[in-house]
C-alpha cells in the first residue's frame, strides 16, 4: 500500500508539472496581460546561401483593395533562383546607437536602468546604467557587437540583412535636426546615408516621426516640410498610393495621442488652418492607436491609419491581436488603413528590470509566427514588423549571437542560428502576398 501510495505521488506530481508547464507555454503564445504599467515603446527554410542582388529582372504590381501600394513587390534574379522583397512589409529601425570607435563613447548600449515611478518598487531592482562592451542594455547580444550607426559598414550589413528578410520598407525613426530622445544624440545627418545604403539594397524609407519636446501640428507642418523637401527625391523615398490614386508619402506619428484631435485637425483636415492636404506636403499620415478609444481621435483628426507597434501581445488594446479585427472593421468603414505590427517577441528588463511581466518568451520563433498569422487572418493592406534593431525591447531581428560574460548570460537564437527572424520573416512575405492574390480573386 505504501509502494502504491508513493507512486500516486510520483504520478501526480509529474502530471502537476507537466500542467505549469503547459500553461506557461500558452501564456508566451496568448498573454492575458492588460494595459498596467504602460511602458515606452519552428521550422523554416534551412537555405542560408548569401542573397547579392545581380540585377532587376522584373517589376510585379499586385493590386490590392482600397487604398493600391504602388509597386508592392520587385523581383531579383540570381544565378540560382528569383527572389522578391516587398513593399507592403515595413520595418520599424533605429539610428541612435553608439559606439567608443566611432563616437569616442558608447551610445544607448549604455542605457540607464529606468527607476519605476513607485518608489517602493524601485527599490527593489538594481539602479545604474550598463557599462558596454561587455554589459550592453540588451537582453541579447549583436553578432555585430555593440555597434556604432555612423559605422558604413554597419549601415551596409543591415542593409543586407533587411533585403535577406524580404522587408521593401525601413521605416526610420526620426527626429527633426538637432533633437534627440532623452538617451542619445541627435541622428538627423545620419539620414543620407542611410537613404544611399537602403537605394542600393533597393529598399525604400518611410519616416517615424518621434514625440520631442514641443511636438505641435505646427512643428509637424515644417518637419514634413523638411523631410519632403530634402529627401522626396531620393530614389530611396517611400510613396503609398492612396485610395484617390495619388501617391503620397508615408509617415508613421508614434504616441500621436499626445495632441489632441482637434489641433491634428488643423493640419491634416482641408479645413485646417494650415492644412497640408491638397499641397505638394500631403501625404498618407498613419496615428499610434493604444486605447481603445484613440481609434475615434484619430479618426476626428484626420489621420489616414492607425497601426499598433507594440511586439507584446496583451500589453495595449491596440497590440492585442484579439482586438485586431474590430479594428480593422473600424477602419474599413471609415475608409482608413489598418496597419498592424508584429514583432517576435518582447523583453526589455534589461532597461525596465521591473517589467519583466509584459515580457512575451520567442519559443524559437512560435510567438512571431503566431503573430504574423494574426496580422494575415485580418487581411491587411501593409504589416510592420517591430523591429529590426530594438535591442532594448528585445524585439530585435537582426542577427543575435550567443554571449556569456562573468555577470551576464545573454539570450540567444539557439538552437537555430543567427538569422532566424530574418529567415521567417522572408517565408511569412511571401505567404502574405501569396494570400493576397488570393484575397483579389
Amino acid at each position: 500500500m505504501t509502494r502504491l501510495r508513493k507512486k500516486a505521488f510520483i504520478a501526480l506530481f509529474l502530471f502537476t508539472l507537466f500542467i505549469f508547464g503547459t500553461m506557461m507555454g500558452l501564456r508566451t503564445l496568448k498573454p492575458s496581460d492588460g494595459f498596467s504599467d504602460l511602458a515606452p515603446g519552428m521550422e523554416f527554410v534551412e537555405e542560408r546561401a548569401e542573397r547579392k542582388r545581380q540585377d532587376v529582372k522584373d517589376m510585379v504590381v499586385s493590386p490590392i483593395q482600397s487604398h493600391l501600394a504602388g509597386d508592392t513587390k520587385v523581383v531579383f534574379t540570381k544565378s540560382d533562383r528569383d527572389y522578391s522583397i516587398f513593399y507592403d512589409v515595413h520595418i520599424f529601425y533605429y539610428l541612435w546607437y553608439g559606439s567608443s570607435k566611432m563616437d569616442n563613447k558608447y551610445i544607448h548600449w549604455d542605457h540607464v536602468l529606468v527607476p519605476h515611478w513607485d518608489p517602493k518598487i524601485a527599490a527593489s531592482h538594481a539602479q545604474g546604467r550598463h557599462t558596454p562592451p561587455e554589459d550592453i542594455a540588451s537582453s541579447f547580444y549583436p553578432e555585430l557587437g555593440p555597434y556604432s550607426s555612423r559605422d558604413p559598414n554597419v549601415l551596409e550589413s543591415h542593409m543586407a540583412q533587411i533585403e535577406a528578410a524580404a522587408a521593401g520598407v525601413l521605416v526610420l525613426s526620426w527626429y527633426p535636426p538637432g533633437v534627440a530622445d532623452n538617451h542619445g544624440e541627435p541622428t538627423e545627418d545620419l539620414v543620407p546615408a542611410v537613404m544611399d545604403a537602403a537605394h542600393r539594397h533597393s529598399i525604400k524609407v518611410a519616416f517615424h516621426i518621434q514625440p520631442y519636446k514641443g511636438r505641435t501640428d505646427q512643428s509637424m507642418h515644417d518637419n514634413i516640410k523638411y523631410i519632403i523637401d530634402k529627401y522626396g527625391k531620393h530614389g530611396a523615398f517611400y510613396r503609398f498610393r492612396s485610395s484617390t490614386g495619388r501617391v503620397l508619402p508615408l509617415f508613421y506619428v508614434y504616441d500621436s495621442y499626445l495632441t489632441p484631435p482637434e489641433s491634428w485637425a488643423e493640419l491634416l483636415t482641408s479645413k485646417g488652418s494650415h492644412s497640408i492636404r491638397g499641397t505638394s506636403y500631403d501625404g498618407v499620415f498613419v496615428a499610434l492607436i493604444v486605447e481603445e478609444r484613440h481609434k475615434h481621435d484619430i479618426l476626428a483628426s484626420g489621420f489616414d491609419g492607425m497601426y499598433t507597434y507594440f511586439a507584446s501581445n496583451g500589453f495595449s488594446f491596440g497590440s492585442s491581436h484579439q482586438n485586431w479585427k474590430a479594428i480593422k472593421a473600424f477602419c474599413d468603414g471609415n475608409n482608413l488603413l489598418f496597419v498592424p505590427s508584429v514583432g517576435p517577441g518582447y523583453v526589455d528588463t534589461a532597461v525596465r528590470p521591473w517589467n519583466n511581466h509584459n515580457t512575451r518568451n520567442r519559443v524559437n520563433g512560435r510567438y512571431y509566427e503566431t503573430s504574423l498569422q494574426a496580422a494575415l487572418s485580418i487581411r491587411p493592406e501593409i504589416v510592420t514588423i517591430t523591429s529590426f534593431n530594438q535591442w532594448h525591447e528585445g524585439t530585435q531581428i537582426e542577427k543575435a549571437v550567443a554571449k556569456k560574460t562573468v555577470t551576464r548570460l545573454y539570450l540567444d537564437y539557439q538552437p537555430n542560428q543567427p538569422d532566424l527572424y530574418l529567415e521567417l520573416t522572408r517565408r511569412w512575405a511571401e505567404h502574405f502576398n501569396k494570400e493576397k492574390d488570393k484575397w483579389l480573386m
